[in-house]
């Protein structure tokens, strides 16, 4: 099976995994509630659910000396403010919002939304900070940062190879964020434990706008039953979710936050190195991605002449990206062959890709033509998530890489792990199926679609921009700071795109000092490598510390 490399940035695997069956398929429609139903939310792990219920679990641990309650359960959220105001904390309707029940098919769309939270034992809530994570897709479940990142145990993979089958080893994390802060990984909604019902559930929910919004309610219901509304709060999200983020950032009303982290940021969808082809006359993503390319080269020694150092080369190429690069392309075909030449052989000597095949190109080389061409002498394809992984081509003649070899390398260590984890250590869904993603789901399309004749399919939107968001956000709030961060490898989101989003927001300068820039000899799953992971760890602490008293 070929996955497709024209979708939006994702970082779940449609490898095939074994679940367990899904006996909760849809939520059994109660009477609505009255004021007598109402349960303290201290008292909710006792309470026995009814069939079709899903019932949150509460357990303990320790890492790192400190001492946590790990909280694994559900908040339904409405697909709208209106319907969302008529729903209990329990998820069921209030008396007075009048919903039919006896025909479910037709109740407004609600989305049930798992989320693990882990909290710091004997902390004060009104001075704790608490961030929340995720990862993008869009369509992807959280299970990557989850057990990965900064969670209290972590999936142990090997940097840049493809390990042995199961076992896998879960350890304690020595880097998780539980010195600094709590932190509650949500699966968006129809991915995960997490799952969407109700009448148009799919349009309800699976759109940039719907999506953001569902997350805002989530955590306007999290801060409430977990008493939460006066802690410092931040939130961390990775690839889509970065997008996510600026939209949620803004549509969080009268709730500042104190921190945005973006991890392999796209905020605007026209700088995507994976089908510019598609969008003739703007050519940025060409120049965007030339670092990326030239760190690649760098890192698996392509380069006709092999530099000493990869930060300062970059800082060379980035240069020539946005001067002599970028001039060339502007002129389209008033370019003159000899310097069209010679912008190729500069290519050449920043990518170790031939002259020849750039000038076939039109000196313009999306991600896929990179990942298919730049190992080709061997038969290997290099990776799109991570360049610094590779394996054998899948076809020797094919335009462009046909997977992603980073992907597959992970996978099944991520998806067991969380399997494993959420069920053996957590004590939650044993009886339910955990979705990586909702790419397979019947009717899983991403809201503003268009499918250029002869481009990617329509499932995907190629061109969404939330800077706008962002910038609202941080004018709204000029309090709120931004870490960005993310991966000199990292070809889905390269690095170099998301800095020039950043110094391209429409924010007054005084402001620009809020953005702080930390990148790493990585990819986009930066925490991968285990010593990048100890400073991604190290850099958002010390962003925490500063921020935690709204600095």
């Amino acid at each position: 099976m070929k996955p497709s490399l024209l979708a939006l940035v994702f970082i779940a695997s449609t490898a095939s995994t074994v679940f367990a069956a899904d006996k909760a398929a849809a939520p059994k429609v109660n009477k609505p509630a009255t004021a007598a139903d109402a349960k303290p939310a201290e008292t909710a792990s006792a309470i026995k659910p009814a069939p079709g219920e899903v019932q949150d679990s509460e357990t303990s641990g320790s890492v790192n000396g400190i001492a946590y309650r790990a909280i694994a359960g559900t908040l339904t959220v409405g697909s709208d403010d209106g319907h969302d105001a008529q729903l209990d904390l329990d998820g069921k309707w209030l008396p007075e919002a009048g919903v039919k029940l006896d025909k479910p098919e037709d109740v407004p769309a609600t989305a049930r939304i798992f989320y693990a939270a882990y909290f710091k034992k004997d902390a004060d809530k009104n001075t704790r900070p608490v961030t929340f994570l995720y990862n993008g897709g869009p369509g992807s479940a959280s299970m990557w940062l989850h057990m990965g990142s900064f969670g209290p145990k972590r999936v142990v993979t090997t940097d840049t190879q493809h390990d042995a089958a199961a076992p896998y080893k879960i350890v304690d994390n020595v880097y998780s964020l539980l010195d600094v802060s709590d932190v509650v990984f949500i699966d968006a909604p129809g991915t995960g434990f997490s799952r969407i019902f109700g009448k148009d559930k799919e349009k309800a929910f699976w759109g940039t706008d719907p999506d953001a919004h569902a997350f805002e309610r989530f955590i306007r219901r999290f801060l409430t039953k977990h008493d939460r509304w006066n802690s410092p709060k931040y939130l961390l999200g990775e690839s889509y979710g970065t997008t996510r983020s600026a939209v949620l950032s803004n549509a969080l009303q009268n709730v500042d936050l104190n921190g945005v982290i973006l991890l392999s940021q796209i905020l605007s969808f026209d700088n995507s190195a994976d089908g510019p082809r598609w969008n003739p006359g703007v050519d940025y993503p060409y120049e965007l991605a030339l670092p990326t390319y030239a760190a690649t080269a760098f890192y698996h020694h392509k380069l006709p002449s092999q530099p000493a150092v990869l930060e300062p080369f970059l800082r060379e190429v980035e240069h020539f990206a946005l001067n002599e690069y970028a001039q060339a392309l502007m002129q389209g075909s008033d370019l003159s062959d000899a310097d069209r030449n010679a912008i190729a052989e500069k290519l050449h000597g920043y990518t170790g890709i031939s002259t020849a095949m750039i000038l076939k190109t039109d000196l313009r080389m999306s991600g896929g033509f990179f990942s298919k061409n730049e190992q080709d002498d061997t038969g290997t394809t290099t990776g799109r998530l991570d360049t610094r992984f590779a394996g054998p081509d899948l076809s020797r003649t094919s335009e462009e890489a046909e997977y992603d070899p980073q992907s597959n390398a992970i996978s099944s260590a991520y998806t067991t792990a969380i399997n494993q984890y959420v069920r053996g250590t957590l004590n939650f869904g044993k009886d339910m199926t955990y979705l990586p993603g909702a790419y397979s789901a019947p009717g899983f399309t991403w809201d503003l679609r268009h499918g250029a004749p002869g481009g990617p399919p329509a499932n995907f939107s190629t061109s969404v921009n939330v800077m706008p968001d962002l910038a609202l956000a941080m004018k709204g709030n000029p309090k709120m700071k931004v870490f960005l961060a993310g991966g000199y490898y990292d070809l889905a989101t390269p690095y170099f795109a998301a800095t020039y989003e950043m110094h391209h927001l429409p924010i007054p300068r005084s402001l620009a000092g809020n953005i702080s820039y930390h990148f790493y000899p990585s990819g986009h799953m930066v925490y991968v490598n285990e010593e990048v992971l100890h400073r991604f760890h190290d850099d958002v602490a010390a962003f925490i510390h500063s921020t935690e008293a709204a600095k």
